[in-house]
């Protein structure tokens, strides 16, 4: 599909151009070629639109250690950039952005939910469409508390592998939930499933309204059989922190729902303070735009 005001000029001149030639106003020949260039105009579009890549990119990074900040390389950090998606905040300052990703209830996050309460500390959690019609309650109480109600896609699909309309249906179909269980209007950001998004994804969530979210902390925590203890979720976080980190955790993880409250605290301790998703975008858009100078 044509971007809508490159189509609407198309549309209109060769509506002008029609009319004119029906009566008369123009010749044979000054009609071809002007349907012609035309032809050529639309085509250059989809061309355009189709040289963004669709290629498939598993997000990743070198781990932080010693408080220095998690590095994807050159490369991604400027496509990033290029659609004002981002991983992390400011390298500078001493803040954690605390994201959690829902895409099914496993029994912890009523008490994530209590310890966050109790320490008053804000998260962004990204759900799915499964989970919104699982756990409305839960979604009430952290739009309630104050949290960020995030968008991780309807079916939790390889977002690269499915049409911009699906894509389209993906994101909005959690946004309108969202909106219509919490009462609060303009869900925006976007998680994408497992991490796997392309040059083209970025473009179309741009385009449609949403703000992607990756992060530059995680560990292997979602595998429900194959928990280790609290001290191996503790030990990840402490050992990856570092200024302007965004912490992505999953809530079926019995390991993270025990080791969160003794986090929390002693990385307050090491003069880290916790901020909102919300926080961030103010600090990208009015004070400090460019964070992707590692």
């Amino acid at each position: 599909m044509l971007p809508d005001k490159k189509q609407y000029v198309i549309s209109a001149l060769s509506d002008t151009i029609n009319r004119n030639y029906v009566r008369g106003a123009i010749s044979l020949k000054y009609f071809c070629a002007i349907l012609g260039f035309l032809v050529f105009l639309s085509f250059g579009i989809h061309a355009a639109e189709a040289s963004v890549s669709n290629q498939p990119i598993n997000w990743g990074f070198e781990k932080s250690r010693n408080h220095k900040s998690a590095n994807p390389g050159e490369p991604l950090i400027k496509l990033l950039s290029k659609y004002d998606a981002f991983f992390m905040g400011d390298p500078s300052q001493k803040y954690i952005y605390l994201t959690f990703d829902n895409g099914y209830e496993n029994g912890y996050t009523e008490g994530v939910l209590d310890v966050l309460k109790k320490q008053k500390v804000p998260a962004a959690f990204f759900v799915t469409g499964h989970y919104l019609l699982d756990q409305p309650d839960l979604v009430k109480r952290m739009a309630d508390e104050g949290h960020i109600v995030g968008n991780h896609s309807w079916h939790h699909p390889d977002l690269t592998k499915v049409s911009d309309e699906r894509l389209k249906k993906e994101l909005d179909s959690v946004k309108e939930k969202t909106e219509k269980l919490t009462g609060y209007q303009g869900i925006q950001y976007l998680r994408p499933p497992r991490g796997v998004f392309s040059e083209r994804v970025l473009a179309k969530s741009k385009e449609l309204g949403y703000q992607p979210v990756f992060w530059s902390l995680a560990f292997v925590d979602w595998h429900t059989n194959a928990q280790k203890g609290w001290r191996y979720s503790y030990d990840q976080m402490m050992s990856q922190i570092h200024p302007g980190c965004i912490l992505l955790l999953h809530t079926v993880s019995k390991d993270n729902a025990e080791a969160l409250d003794r986090a929390i605290i002693d990385l307050r301790k090491q003069g880290y303070i916790f901020k909102s998703l919300d926080d961030l975008m103010i600090d990208r858009t009015f004070h400090q735009p460019h964070f992707f100078s590692l």
